[in-house]
């Protein structure tokens, strides 16, 4: 018990590790105009505007590594993927797969719980166009590493798109793990067994801009999930909705 608390409490140190964080001044400086400057659909609404860390089950076997938190999205409700497009496709398919309790996340008090399931970002604040520079993707990077260090139970990482999975390794060979030559490269379905009990999946990630064009289809986006569950089990709980 003492050894769970104290695990809880770290993972607690480091939300609020990130949340203080004002280490680069361009993404300071763009999340809180955009939670000041609000575009007229959410007038009424008070925006987070800070970065973002990660949420779900402490003890997850599985973990998602998105790319950063949305402008209007994250970036106004306080949670990755909470109130967006991306997290409409994401949630979706988490929930079709067993890895969420329901199928929508609109705020950070909408009931969602993830079952077994963590999701983090590689950049925690909204970057201008969502393009982080390579400079604030190092800045942040101690953070990813310090979360994967933090979930010791996880097994299989889903990483959303190119950028996240190049975060990802990074954040892996920081924490000593030796990669299969040739190096592991991002396509999606894309599957590296990295160590024993260690998979890494890639995947497109949903932004609309891969779903209105079709290049990320929801059967897409389900097979990566029913991937992660078919290699958790039978050791995972996960079992898909329904």
């Amino acid at each position: 018990m003492r050894s769970c608390t104290a695990h809880l409490h770290s993972l607690e140190q480091l939300r609020q590790d990130i949340t203080a964080c004002r280490s680069c001044s361009r993404l300071v400086v763009w999340r809180e105009h955009v939670a000041q400057h609000k575009v007229r659909r959410f007038q009424t609404e008070t925006y987070w505007g800070r970065p973002i860390p990660g949420f779900g089950d402490p003890q997850a076997r599985l973990l998602i590594v998105g790319l950063a938190p949305a402008a209007h999205g994250g970036n106004r409700t306080g949670r990755l993927f909470t109130g967006d497009r991306s997290g409409d496709w994401l949630f979706r398919a988490l929930y079709r797969a067993g890895f969420a309790n329901q199928p929508t996340s609109t705020h950070r008090e909408d009931g969602l719980h993830l079952i077994n399931a963590y999701i983090c970002a590689a950049v925690r604040c909204a970057p201008p166009d969502n393009r982080p520079l390579p400079e604030e993707a190092e800045t942040c990077l101690p953070f990813l590493v310090r979360e994967m260090e933090l979930l010791p139970e996880v097994r299989v990482i889903v990483a959303l798109g190119q950028f996240a999975f190049e975060q990802t390794l990074k954040a892996l060979r920081q924490q000593g793990k030796v990669f299969p030559k040739p190096k592991p490269r991002f396509a999606h379905g894309a599957r590296y067994d990295l160590a024993p009990g260690l998979t890494l999946l890639g995947s497109y990630h949903p932004s609309q801009q891969n779903t209105l064009t079709g290049r990320l289809t929801e059967p897409m986006l389900d097979a990566i999930f029913t991937t992660a569950r078919q290699i958790l089990l039978p050791d995972a709980s996960a079992t898909p909705a329904g």
